[in-house]
């Protein structure tokens, strides 16, 4: 019998996305009797998690297994995959910290969580965790994927290939999807009339 895949999601706490991901997860056949080890270090938010991934493995008919840890670690432990999903710091005060010091000194960001002086201080408090991750990877499963959907994305992920060249990540951002719907809409155009091909947009 072939084993299952074990996909681990780092900051589940964050519900909606995790609810987003996990959902499109269970309807993959070649996904839909995952392990899916969900860890964050707010126990409320995590158990709020489980709950949601419980209804959607439910609705969904999916033969998965839903998991909670507190320790990073033993989440990790056997995975093939690892989404990693988080914010360091929170909206307030960082997010704002992040708008309002450029703005004090005459530099008004549109979004500060890509790249800019919002971004850039939004990566130095960021990349010291996902390096922890890796480590932890490297030491427990050195031969998952990491999908990394942290922003700033592109510091990120830039700055686990210089310390950790040989983890296996991706940079994913989920606006392309949902820039897509909204041209739809405003064009009044079907959404599935509209083929699109995106390159280093965004991040």
């Amino acid at each position: 019998m072939t084993r299952q895949p074990k996909i681990t999601f780092i900051g589940a706490g964050s519900t909606v996305f995790m609810k987003n991901v996990i959902g499109d997860v269970l309807q993959r056949p070649s996904l839909s009797g995952a392990t899916i080890a969900l860890m964050d270090v707010n126990p409320q938010r995590l158990e709020e998690s489980e709950i949601v991934a419980g209804k959607l493995v439910r609705t969904l008919g999916s033969a998965a297994t839903i998991e909670t840890h507190s320790s990073q670690r033993k989440a990790l432990e056997g995975a093939d995959f690892v989404v990693v999903a988080f914010q360091i710091g929170g909206y307030e005060p960082c997010t704002v910290t992040d708008f309002e010091v450029p703005k004090k000194y005459g530099l008004r960001q549109t979004i500060a969580d890509t790249l800019g002086v919002g971004g850039i201080m939004r990566g130095l408090r960021t990349v010291p965790h996902l390096w922890k991750i890796c480590e932890d990877m490297m030491a427990i499963c050195p031969d998952a994927i990491l999908l990394q959907y942290v922003n700033p994305m592109a510091i990120n992920t830039w700055a686990i290939a210089e310390k950790y060249p040989f983890i296996k990540q991706v940079g994913l951002c989920h606006s392309v999807q949902g820039t897509a719907f909204e041209l739809a809409r405003d064009l009044e155009i079907p959404l599935e009339e509209i083929r699109y091909r995106a390159a280093g947009i965004n991040h």
